[in-house]
């Protein structure tokens, strides 16, 4: 099993130590491109694809953990787009 399969497998895990660089890992991995700035502020984060599917994210700073709600919401939307 390939490093990218055992991060998609942590993460629907529901894990309460997953990171926003593995989030970033895989996303990019489903297509999706991060996208800073624009119509976000501060800290908002969108992951974007080619098919125009959004995902928005609050970036936690300090701390480099996703908060269970985030894990959530992540799973839902690649869920729904048959990706996971």
């Amino acid at each position: 099993m390939g490093q990218i399969e055992k991060l998609i497998k942590r993460l629907t895990s529901n894990p309460t130590d997953f990171e926003y660089n593995e989030l970033k890992r895989v996303m990019l991995h489903f297509g999706y491109e991060e996208k800073t700035g624009g119509k976000t502020s501060g800290s908002r984060i969108r992951f974007v694809n080619s098919e125009g599917n959004i995902l928005t994210l609050h970036k936690r700073h300090p701390q480099k953990e996703l908060l269970p709600y985030q894990i959530n919401d992540v799973l839902d939307h690649l869920k729904k787009r048959g990706l996971l």
